[in-house]
């Protein structure tokens, strides 16, 4: 019994740091992305989920890996500058216009039908920023459609794997 409860510290602490690390279960969704057709530098562009506030939740994709130019997404920027969260869904190049990106994004099943919305924000050099170039609401069924964009995205077409 002596021994048990000199061990009893050390299991909680392991218990403590277990319950740390859960694992989230999470939806895989095949997005394509279309962009407009327009000429000069490539689209970066930022899926991220966000609350009934706009407050930035998670960022769940990354298109365009060269850093230096991340603060041309201002809104994104105010989430991720301040925290710098490792981001693993970084994806190649910009793609341009009238081209097409196609992804799979691991959405956490904890937001889906929540009141949560997914935001895609744009950016284009010395072209202009798109805070919320498509945003909609992160449900089950919206996560089965076609959604209309309003800056460089065309459409982004939703398919649950």
């Amino acid at each position: 019994m002596k021994r048990f409860l000199k061990l009893m510290p050390a299991l909680v602490l392991i218990g403590l740091l277990l319950s740390a690390f859960t694992i989230v279960d999470r939806t895989a969704v095949k997005c394509l992305i279309q962009l407009t057709n327009y000429s000069g530098e490539g689209a970066y562009l930022i899926v991220s989920i966000v609350d009934a506030d706009n407050e930035y939740v998670e960022t769940l994709y990354v298109q365009g890996k060269d850093s230096e130019w991340y603060s041309e997404i201002t809104e994104w920027w105010k989430f991720y500058g301040k925290n710098r969260p490792n981001i693993d869904a970084i994806s190649g190049e910009t793609i341009s216009g009238g081209e097409r990106a196609i992804n799979v994004l691991q959405i956490p099943n904890d937001k889906i039908d929540k009141g949560y919305h997914l935001r895609f924000e744009t950016s284009v050099e010395d072209q202009g920023y798109f805070a919320d170039d498509i945003q909609f609401p992160l449900t089950t069924a919206n996560l089965k459609t076609k959604v209309e964009g309003k800056g460089f995205i065309r459409y982004v077409r939703m398919l649950p794997q």
